[in-house]
């Protein structure tokens, strides 16, 4: 079931259930800008994962730096300006591509790791840690994750039958949920339908998923995690940048 309209504004819908829809973030014009962009980058390299069913760019703007420009628009920095009144940093930049009829799922999770610089030892309430492929991350205490806010940029119309976001509405206030119990909890999921140049914003801690896609029409998303959050000494985000 399509997730329904509400009156609420979409910081409190962000608070209150753990997401919120916007209709345009860019306009139409921008979304060619950006797609543009993206096809021209040479993808090769360990951050890049490409398969008959995904396509995918980890540190996304290390890679394709000239993405940036065409991102920081004023809208997204009045979006940023409302949702981190005191100012915020990117912390986390990926683009997917779910190709047309693509059999990739996502099963029932919740984002908790973060990517960072380095491991560090003896930090309360951080862990477990994981690396691969040169890169650090670590699950931080839930008072870091709660403060991040994803921003999805959807470059392509998206609904249930190519991908889209399925969530369990409210499920971000219960903290950390233990892998065992998730599947109690799915009973009230909503698909989140999302048109080209929207978005989506979410919290880390909300239970989402997605269903292999059943159409032909491709699913390309920018995710974009954002906080204002200091990391403790010793310890920095992996591809943090000042807003």
């Amino acid at each position: 079931m399509p997730v329904a309209v509400s009156p609420l504004a979409p910081t409190a819908k962000l608070s209150a259930l753990g997401f919120a829809l916007l209709p345009q973030l860019y306009t139409a014009a921008e979304v060619a800008a950006l797609l543009r962009c993206i096809e021209a980058a040479p993808a090769a390299g360990p951050n890049f994962r490409r398969s008959q069913d995904v396509f995918a760019i980890r540190n996304l703007l290390g890679e394709v730096p000239a993405l940036w420009p065409l991102l920081a628009t004023p809208t997204l920095r009045g979006l940023l300006g409302e949702l981190f009144p005191a100012g915020c940093h990117l912390t986390k930049a990926i683009y997917f591509d779910k190709p047309a009829g693509s059999n990739w799922l996502v099963a029932w999770h919740q984002d908790l790791m973060i990517n960072v610089d380095r491991r560090a030892a003896d930090l309360p309430g951080f862990g477990p840690w994981t690396a691969k492929a040169g890169w650090v991350a670590v699950q931080p205490p839930a008072a870091v994750l709660e403060n991040i806010v994803t921003v999805r940029l959807h470059l392509d119309d998206c609904d249930a039958t190519n991908g889209a976001l399925k969530v369990v509405p409210g499920s971000h206030l219960g903290g950390m949920v233990p892998p065992e119990t998730i599947a109690a909890r799915t009973t009230t999921a909503t698909v989140c339908a999302v048109p080209a140049g929207g978005a989506m914003l979410m919290k880390p801690l909300l239970l989402h998923a997605s269903n292999r896609s059943t159409s032909d029409r491709p699913r390309r998303v920018i995710h974009l995690e954002f906080s204002d959050a200091e990391l403790p000494e010793g310890l920095a985000w992996r591809e943090k940048r000042e807003m």
